[in-house]
């Protein structure tokens, strides 16, 4: 029954890592999205009577953070990164990371995401934006001002040495540990990043997977049938 049991955990990894292709397609064109593949670990397993059996496990998902085309869009309020780092914003949860820069003021002026959570500058407060402010610009390190008066600065994060990332809500990460100041990251004004997906990859993945999925398959069936045929002939 070991090589069924091997069979089996391959065909759930393979099942998984499909799930996650299916979901960076969808993404494909989602503004901030970060690409995900799954990594496979061997899994040695003791059977009591003998040697222990080798079975693959395919639960890691790992992200890239592999930069994505800038693509211009001219909004005052729309805002790319260019090197590693994340705005940091406020959610019911906690503080949340992202790096999709769609913002707009709310009708109090403050600066929020297209879901209404509020963008959180380099000390981690809320920024306002006076609803008289013409001409507002931004600098490369997210300076923003208006008639070059300086109203708030952009807060530019990466995790710290040993913090993990969460994944949350597709364009949203939580950081388990602490964060720094990104500081070779440059905001760019005017601009979106673009998903990171490679469409055409993501593709050719998974017409691969769905190749190793059948052949798995085919294998557990005639192993199956083996095991039928070995019964048979030994209670004959």
């Amino acid at each position: 029954m070991e090589s069924s049991y091997v069979t089996l955990t391959r065909q759930s990894g393979l099942m998984q890592e499909m799930r996650v292709i299916a979901n960076n397609i969808a993404n494909s064109a989602t503004t901030g999205f970060r690409q995900e593949g799954v990594l496979f670990s061997e899994y040695v397993a003791g059977t009591g009577n003998g040697p222990s059996v080798s079975m693959a496990l395919g639960n890691v998902r790992n992200t890239s953070m592999e930069q994505g085309t800038l693509t211009s869009t001219g909004g005052r309020f729309d805002f790319a990164i260019e090197g590693n780092g994340f705005f940091q914003v406020e959610t019911p949860a906690g503080p949340r990371l992202t790096r999709a820069g769609t913002f707009t003021p709310n009708a109090e002026g403050e600066l929020v995401t297209h879901a209404g959570y509020r963008v959180l500058d380099a000390g981690g407060a809320p920024i306002f934006i006076p609803p008289d402010a013409p001409d507002m610009a931004v600098g490369a390190d997210g300076t923003l001002s208006a008639n070059g008066q300086p109203l708030a600065q952009l807060g530019l994060v990466i995790p710290g040495e040993g913090t993990q990332m969460i994944r949350e809500d597709g364009v949203m990460f939580r950081a388990e540990g602490e964060v720094e100041p990104a500081a070779q990251a440059s905001v760019v004004q005017g601009f979106l990043e673009s998903s990171n997906v490679n469409p055409i990859g993501q593709v050719a993945r998974m017409i691969e997977v769905q190749r190793a999925y059948e052949l798995g398959q085919s294998f557990a069936e005639n192993e199956d049938e083996r095991l039928k045929s070995a019964t048979s002939t030994f209670f004959k």
